[in-house]
């Protein structure tokens, strides 16, 4: 039976009808739509319309589905995720005693789809953004793992694609950190943002019942319930902001993954492919490669597409709700699905990946990338920084005829170049000093970068606490650790027990 039938003389054109249907996708909300379905149950308890034995016939109901899980088959006769829900519902009460029968029919009482939607989705994107940022975690723990390991190698940084100045491999490795850490914190902006529960809104207006909207808003985990039912059931910003922050995040691991393509190659050499994230060619026997950064660097276009998608969807919307909003949870679906896929395999081959030291220590001591330090020096010694360059740019200018680095230039040639070229200058020259020289905070100079380093560490361990904290109050709200105090302390509703997998209809 449609949830909205008794208006109408006829039926739905059929095409239309399986046309506008959302099941085939929105089922992967099942879990959230049962803890929803759950708390507004006992809203309606405290209300009156529930009996106790109704209560606990639809508390056990609802239990059942949520252990039968998201259904694999499309039932073509389901229009949605709600009406899944509910047509269980009922099948499940009749089982029941006879007066308890139509028990099922009673859970929509006060309440809306449009406020249903709001809801499921809210709780979806907040345990995504919890996913997303444990994927994040583990992903820049790989990074800090690998500057440890690198030491006090040096490599080339460059500018333009030119090769600039010799920073240590530890350095260029922790500026990733740093991108992934700024991801973290957009999400959990976000996640503040979006945790207000819009049950009790009903379709625009709020509410028929006086429900406790408090009581509703805590046993999801929600901060509060949301201040307007117009703006509860319509507004789509925490789907927006969500879908911009995974934006950042591939646009990140798009950059990661081109930089690795191209420090792979047999013209940088900096990278060794690991061979669990390579593949060969079909035609060319010697080939190896780097298939996954490149899917990674492609995938992140589909990401960019949803949340263009989403803008334009909403861009012209009419408060409050309008079915176009429906066309909304797809991009949600996909871009989450894409950025987990693409972090547990960027974290993956991260662990795994090699660098050539050798390599890049030698080509870090080569291309006259301690001009600058010479520049520097030079203004030590009170020369002015216009004149200094001007000076070591005449010094270049002869390496380069001469087919020599800066070092290897003698007094009298440093000379013609009107520079002073003492035993001081010389040192300057060397890789250590020219590393040394960049003793400031974020900078390159070894005493910072291992300073850095255990920030980063310190940083990532600060995020890891507070993630198990979060994991030990989840297990408190599903009863799996006897806490009380931090289970009323805790934000994640009762019957999300398991996290989502991918965020496609292929969830089981």
């Amino acid at each position: 039976m449609k949830m909205w039938s008794g208006r109408f003389s006829q039926g739905p054109d059929a095409e239309f009808e399986q046309w506008q249907r959302s099941f085939p996708y929105d089922r992967v909300l099942l879990p959230y739509e049962v803890a929803a379905s759950r708390a507004h149950a006992s809203a309606l308890a405290k209300a009156g319309v529930l009996s106790g034995a109704e209560l606990a016939a639809t508390l056990s109901a609802l239990d059942q589905i949520g252990r039968e899980g998201v259904p694999q088959a499309d039932n073509p006769a389901i229009e949605d995720v709600h009406h899944y829900v509910e047509s269980r519902l009922v099948e499940l009460a009749g089982g029941l005693a006879l007066e308890l029968r139509e028990v099922g029919w009673k859970l929509h009482t006060g309440r809306s789809r449009n406020e249903q939607i709001a809801t499921d989705l809210r709780l979806y994107v907040r345990e995504q953004i919890d996913e997303v940022t444990h994927l994040l975690g583990e992903f820049a723990g790989a990074f800090i793992r690998q500057a440890e390991a690198a030491g006090g190698t040096a490599m080339p940084a460059y500018t333009h694609l030119q090769r600039a100045e010799p920073v240590l491999v530890a350095h260029w490795l922790l500026a990733y950190v740093e991108m992934f850490l700024r991801d973290i914190g957009r999400l959990a902006d976000c996640r503040k943002r979006l945790n207000m529960c819009p049950l009790g809104s009903g379709a625009v207006a709020g509410t028929i019942l006086p429900l406790d909207r408090d009581g509703m808003a805590a046993e999801l985990g929600f901060a509060s319930p949301a201040a307007n039912s117009m703006d509860a059931t319509s507004d789509r910003d925490f789907a927006l902001e969500f879908v911009q922050a995974l934006s950042l995040v591939a646009l990140h691991l798009s950059r990661w993954a081109e930089e690795f393509i191209l420090f792979a190659s047999t013209e940088f050499g900096f990278v060794r492919l690991p061979e669990q994230y390579s593949t060969g060619s079909s035609a060319m026997p010697q080939k190896k490669n780097a298939d996954a950064l490149e899917l990674v660097r492609g995938k992140a276009g589909r990401v960019f597409a949803d949340a263009t998608a989403l803008f334009i969807g909403v861009k012209g919307l009419p408060l409050a709700y309008n079915k176009d909003l429906q066309e909304t949870q797809q991009p949600v679906f996909s871009a989450a699905e894409q950025v987990c896929g693409m972090l547990r395999v960027a974290a993956g081959f991260m662990a795994a990946v090699g660098f050539d030291y050798e390599r890049m220590q030698q080509t870090a001591s080569c291309g006259f990338m301690n001009a600058q330090a010479a520049a520097a020096e030079l203004v030590r010694q009170g020369v002015p920084f216009r004149r200094a360059h001007e000076l070591v740019g005449r010094a270049v200018r002869l390496c380069a005829e001469r087919g020599c680095e800066l070092e290897q230039l003698s007094k009298q040639d440093y000379a013609l170049c009107g520079i002073d070229a003492g035993e001081q200058f010389y040192a300057a020259l060397a890789l250590k000093e020219v590393l040394a020289v960049h003793n400031v905070p974020g900078g390159t100079a070894p005493a910072r970068v291992r300073q850095a380093l255990q920030t980063a560490k310190e940083r990532l361990e600060d995020f890891r606490q507070a993630s198990f904290e979060g994991a030990r109050l989840q297990a408190c709200r599903n009863g799996e650790l006897k806490d009380p105090a931090l289970a009323a302390e805790g934000s994640v509703p009762q019957g999300l027990k398991a996290k989502p997998s991918n965020s496609s209809g292929r969830h089981g």
